[in-house]
């Protein structure tokens, strides 16, 4: 069944490469993070646009909550937006990511041989590593199939996969990891460390921008 064509919420130049973000299993793509995300990244040179998945788009035709699709399909379903997107800029500089689910879902996709070359790299924001309280189930297998380079956004105190726990995978050398400090999985810090969600986002925003721009050069 041919899929239909996706709603995208853009922030940034319209000229500059583009990252494609997915949302994480549990909210949307305009949740508060989501947005502050895409604006702070916009403001810094590059263009990206936002996305849902067919499971949460339904949320807002009719209100029930819902489990996210198989994997399989949430992969098939990025495929469709990556080539629809692909229809739609004349960048030649596409980038491809999401928040948790949305980013492990990306890199699924990046991970396939037939994508060579059409990806400029990946951007995950709070990887999934493990499930929270099983630090043995990785997530992990397919990063070494990845065929572009790879940034994860990643708070120290992630419960997906902390600052302890993820210097010690076998992971990809083409992988490079900007901490959050004393970040939870939306990247905020507790309040006894005097730091402010805020300025985790935009170092993190900082960080994205700067791998998009430095690769796509």
């Amino acid at each position: 069944m041919a899929l239909s064509p996706v709603k995208l919420l853009n922030d940034g130049p319209a000229d500059g490469p583009v990252l494609l973000l997915a949302h994480g299993a549990g909210a949307a793509m305009d949740s508060s993070f989501m947005t502050e995300m895409a604006r702070l990244i916009g403001d810094r040179g590059v263009h990206v646009a936002r996305f849902e998945f067919a499971y949460m788009a339904a949320r807002r035709t009719d209100g029930k909550k819902r489990p996210p699709s198989r994997m399989p399909l949430l992969v098939e379903e990025f495929r469709h937006v990556l080539s629809q997107r692909a229809s739609q800029t004349a960048s030649p500089k596409v980038f491809i990511g999401g928040k948790s689910m949305g980013g492990r879902v990306a890199s699924l996709l990046a991970s396939e041989p037939d994508l060579s070359g059409s990806i400029s790299g990946l951007v995950c924001l709070g990887y999934p590593f493990h499930p929270p309280g099983k630090p043995d189930n990785l997530r992990t297998g397919h990063l070494a199939d990845l065929q572009c380079p790879l940034l994860v956004v990643q708070g120290e105190r992630d419960p997906f996969g902390n600052a302890d726990e993820v210097p010690r995978y076998a992971l990809p050398a083409s992988m490079t990891v900007h901490w959050a400090a004393s970040g939870n999985h939306d990247l905020v810090p507790p309040k006894k460390s005097c730091l402010t969600a805020q300025q985790n986002w935009t170092g993190a925003a900082q960080a994205v921008a700067e791998f998009a721009l430095s690769t796509a050069a």
